[in-house]
């Protein structure tokens, strides 16, 4: 199982596939909803064309009494009815005169219209030799044709969008191919990385013990102070990647662990890197705080706690150490951490201040062995003012 695999995908890989699954989505959504749009004005164009056959038929026996009507003197009391419609009769300034409408019509632009629930045909009289007239014939809408519309809709809208997923799927799958293919790169050239170090990094550390055996002068043992200092921030690299490779493969051995015990012997292994950059350290550590844990895991989460606070700390900064029953606080008055990248500094490949070495792993390694025991981490930050991070547990 590779590194990044091990763990998920990491955050730009799920912001990325956010935004396309947001950005396919709103696609999806407004070309279903065009179609339902395009499919309404469709069935409400054809309803209305059948009543317009409806209506203009029924007119040809209709208008024949209007005409007499109005012959003989048009009587508002015996203006004539319509079995099948209700009509009106409106002047050529398009003002109501008589009728029996339930919808008062306005909108005469339109020969046929839908209007608050009537359908409402429009009949120019002057082709009739009737005079600047308008002759209105109404009928209530029954909403059949809605109905079928939404049941089609939900029915073919869900096919659609099941159609849609499916595609949609896909697409991200080969959107994302690239990312998995540069994330697979970079876990292979850590395995590359790692398998290439250890032999040169144990040959430096060995001939730096036995030169260190003998008297030098002051100027080589300085020199020598320095090589041993970059020697074993490549072996703590190392020891990270390993452990991110082999995380699956290690036996794992939980014991009584004496953290007090612990945390001074590594404090003792960071001691020339915390010389090197002048850092103070106060130290609360209470004896015999016992912790069942793996040795290795153990070892990893506090070396990269120090690792962070002494690598993002200021020349002459302060380190405060605090390890009481149930709880472990690492705080320094560093850089700090942007407010925007805090959610983000558990994540694998992340880092808070790219102008500082490394790849990023170290407070991943801390999350995983987290979680894998239950530990609550909290972290709290501020840029150019300092970081603090807590380990707890019960």
């Amino acid at each position: 199982m590779s590194a990044t695999s091990a763990s998920g995908i990491n955050f730009a890989k799920y912001r990325t596939l956010r935004s396309f699954l947001a950005l396919y989505g709103v696609m999806s959504i407004l070309i279903l909803g065009l179609i339902a749009i395009l499919y309404y004005e469709s069935v409400k164009t054809q309803m209305l064309s059948s009543h317009r056959l409806a209506m203009q038929l029924e007119s040809e026996t209709y208008v024949p009494k209007l005409k007499q009507w109005l012959e003989n003197g048009h009587n508002l009391k015996t203006f004539p009815t319509d079995l099948a419609y209700t009509t009106a009769l409106y002047g050529y300034s398009k003002d109501f005169l008589v009728g029996n409408l339930y919808q008062n019509h306005t909108d005469f632009r339109e020969n046929i219209a839908l209007h608050k629930g009537y359908i409402h045909l429009i009949i120019a009289l002057s082709p009739y030799g009737l005079g600047e007239y308008y002759l209105v014939f109404e009928t209530r809408d029954d909403e059949l044709w809605r109905h079928q519309v939404l049941k089609d809709v939900l029915s073919f809208g869900s096919l659609l969008l099941v159609i849609l997923g499916i595609i949609g799927f896909f697409l991200s799958r080969m959107f994302l191919r690239p990312m998995n293919e540069a994330i697979a790169l970079l876990d292979n050239f850590i395995k590359d990385t790692t398998h290439e170090l250890n032999t040169p990094v144990s040959a430096i550390l060995t001939n730096i013990e036995a030169l260190q055996e003998g008297e030098l002068p002051l100027s080589a043992a300085k020199k020598l102070k320095r090589i041993e200092i970059a020697s074993r921030t490549i072996s703590t690299l190392y020891d990270d990647l390993t452990y991110l490779i082999l995380n699956h493969d290690l036996a794992v051995k939980d014991t009584a662990l004496d953290l007090s015990h612990l945390l001074n012997e590594r404090l003792e292994y960071f001691r020339h890197r915390i010389e090197q950059k002048k850092i103070t350290l106060t130290l609360s550590i209470n004896p015999d705080i016992i912790l069942i844990i793996d040795s290795t895991k153990a070892t990893r989460l506090i070396d990269n706690l120090l690792s962070n606070a002494i690598k993002y700390n200021k020349m002459e900064g302060h380190i405060a150490i605090n390890l009481i029953h149930g709880n472990l606080c690492i705080e320094d008055n560093g850089i700090g951490i942007p407010s925007e990248m805090i959610d983000r500094v558990f994540e694998r490949y992340t880092r808070a201040d790219k102008s500082v070495g490394g790849f990023g792993i170290g407070l991943n390694i801390v999350a995983m062995i987290a979680r894998e025991y239950d530990l609550k981490i909290t972290i709290e930050s501020e840029e150019r003012i300092g970081t603090k991070i807590c380990v707890g547990w019960e």
